[in-house]
């Protein structure tokens, strides 16, 4: 299953996460330099880092589901609440 939001899509981050065009991009790298993407031990993440903080930011923005929320960006529920309610962030 393939997501239909990326990070990568412009058009798709201003709409879902209200962010303009160069705001996420500043905003994953501050959360880097602050050391939110740690490397762990375990399976890794579907998605990169930057998909994680818009699927947050959308979330934030959108009420949607999880349920929806996970089938927009092609991971399931459980793991889209595991990322949503993680402690050290996304």
């Amino acid at each position: 299953m393939t997501g239909v939001i990326s990070a990568a899509d412009e058009t798709m981050v201003e709409l879902f996460s209200g962010l303009s065009a160069r705001q996420p991009a500043k905003l994953v790298r501050q959360l880097q330099r602050e050391g939110a993407d740690p490397a762990l031990r375990g399976r890794p993440w579907k998605l990169d880092f930057a998909d994680r903080v818009l699927l947050v930011a959308a979330y934030w923005r959108t009420n949607l589901t999880m349920r929806q929320i996970a089938a927009l960006f092609g991971t399931s529920k459980s793991a889209t609440d595991r990322l949503i309610d993680d402690r050290n962030g996304p």
